[in-house]
């Protein structure tokens, strides 16, 4: 799509493994420390797998966020709720000024968690029939965004890992064409039994850290969180005297369409959607200071992916990393949470380090495993893959 405005983030908001909030998921970043750890608050059997949880509970999210007791909502809208409202004060946006924002939510599981909770009272005794209407993805999304006004618009994206991305990438694409002023966008995404049985079926799930790029890698953690960003055009930001953190300077999707699961052996997908969020931010190759990578630790990701970022960067590979090692693999809300990492990064001038990885793979890239002060982040490449090869990388820019 043709640039006609520049699309500027105006505030961000996460809550994640590391974090309940940017202060908090920066101070982790600078210490490399992982969320990493056994399930607590998912209710299953298989506690044998290590997860990256939001360390609250439904009801201490509920009372962070005024929420009466006994209100039908879900753990997915609840994170939602929290990094929503911590990308509204940012960008310096109330109830009145939601009236002409759009919001678009990307998420998966929706509200699975509580069906799965409340399944058998459903078909037994119909005690929690109220939560039937929150299952589905949408439904989420109104959740989210009732607790705050009534948004102009709301849609959302469910294109597994990379909704989120595609949430922002659609966001970007109504501020440019004029559509909307002012967008926010992102995703949400709570573990679920579902989540957890689907990828444990799928043989892809480690029983121990995750080591994203590692040659003895065995496999994701999953995670869950949130994150947004207030997306608005140069001139509605001038308009409200706010100052924007970054610029979302390019953006790109591609289908390779190979697998239902699995990415091509030679990463098409990846390397098509990197290199049109090159070609939209009118930038080269050389021009990208560090690479957060999709990197979820399964043997065919990482290597699919580092051949895609050799094809593409060759032997100027600038230093790359997954921040899935320490916040778990997120889901939907993945493009989201590592965009607002990509911007922590961007403002305090640092690369964060690769968790837990050790051994080089055959082929494969050697990630940054050294937190110092960087030289000054200008570009970063944000990459997010999903199932079926549904492949989005976005650019994010420093603010002069």
């Amino acid at each position: 799509m043709a640039q006609n405005r520049s699309v500027l983030i105006t505030g961000c908001g996460i809550i994640c493994a590391i974090g309940n909030g940017k202060e908090e998921v920066l101070k982790s970043l600078l210490a490399n420390r992982t969320g990493i750890g056994p399930l607590k608050y998912l209710k299953t059997t298989h506690t044998e797998f290590p997860v990256g949880e939001v360390k609250m509970s439904d009801t201490e999210m509920e009372q962070a966020m005024g929420i009466e007791p006994g209100t039908p909502v879900t753990r997915t809208a609840l994170m939602g709720m929290i990094a929503l409202h911590e990308a509204l004060g940012e960008a310096g946006l109330d109830r009145d000024d939601l009236k002409e924002c759009s919001f678009v939510n990307g998420t998966t599981v929706g509200g699975m968690d509580k069906s799965e909770q409340y399944y058998t009272d459903f078909i037994e005794n119909d005690t929690r029939n109220e939560y039937i209407k929150t299952h589905d993805c949408g439904s989420c999304s109104e959740m989210i965004a009732d607790r705050f006004g009534r948004f102009k618009y709301i849609t959302t994206i469910s294109t597994a890992c990379s909704s989120a991305a595609n949430a922002v990438e659609l966001g970007a694409d109504m501020i440019r064409s004029g559509q909307a002023d002012i967008v926010v966008a992102g995703g949400s995404e709570c573990i679920t039994k579902f989540h957890l049985n689907g990828f444990n079926s799928l043989m892809i799930l480690d029983h121990g850290q995750c080591r994203p790029f590692d040659a003895e890698r065995a496999g994701l953690n999953l995670g869950e969180g949130a994150a947004y960003l207030v997306l608005e055009s140069a001139e509605s930001a001038a308009r409200r005297g706010v100052k924007p953190v970054a610029l979302l300077s390019g953006y790109g999707n591609a289908c390779d369409a190979f697998h239902q699961t699995a990415s091509s052996p030679d990463g098409e997908g990846a390397y098509l959607a990197m290199s049109k969020a090159l070609a939209d931010a009118g930038l080269q190759p050389s021009d990208i200071d560090y690479i957060n990578a999709h990197g979820t630790g399964t043997p065919n990701n990482d290597v699919s992916e580092s051949q895609a970022m050799k094809r593409l960067f060759g032997s100027a590979m600038p230093p790359v990393s997954s921040t899935k090692s320490l916040t778990g693999h997120t889901t939907s809300a993945s493009g989201s949470v590592e965009a607002v990492i990509c911007i922590l990064a961007l403002r305090n001038g640092f690369v964060p380090v690769n968790y837990a990885w050790a051994n080089p793979m055959d082929d494969g890239i050697v990630p940054n495993m050294e937190l110092k002060p960087s030289h000054q982040l200008r570009h970063i490449l944000c990459n997010s893959f999903g199932f079926g090869g549904n492949d989005s990388s976005v650019i994010l820019t420093a603010i002069d």
